[in-house]
């Protein structure tokens, strides 16, 4: 993988980043939590008035796909920061959340092919 498709390379490119600037003081849980909700509102804000088919059309408008594109970079950011002062493995969590899910919500008819 490419470091920049790798998850602990881009946890490890953020926290540098980070360091360079001291700010690791003030990435707290408490804080990175906010700042997370803070850049998803702004990827909503994206979407807010728009009616179901410009929202499935917005990557078609460059200027518009870029801010997409820039809020969940901003989003994502947050989250792999988060996870890694708090010491969460994403993918590791979203697997177990995927297994737990697909427990609790069976697919219709999953029960007949056993």
């Amino acid at each position: 993988m490419t470091e920049h498709s790798d998850l602990a390379g881009l946890q490890r490119r953020l926290a540098e980043f980070a360091a360079a600037r001291d700010w690791q003081p003030y990435h707290t849980p408490k804080n990175l939590a906010s700042a997370l909700s803070v850049e998803a509102a702004e990827l909503v804000e994206i979407f807010q008035w728009l009616t179901p088919d410009e929202s499935a059309a917005v990557m078609s408008d460059p200027s518009t796909a870029h801010r997409v594109a820039d809020e969940v970079a901003d989003v994502l950011a947050y989250l792999l920061q988060f996870c890694e002062v708090l010491g969460i493995d994403p993918l590791a969590a979203l697997a177990a959340k995927i297994d737990r899910n697909e427990g609790r919500f069976p697919a219709p008819g999953a029960e007949d092919a056993t």
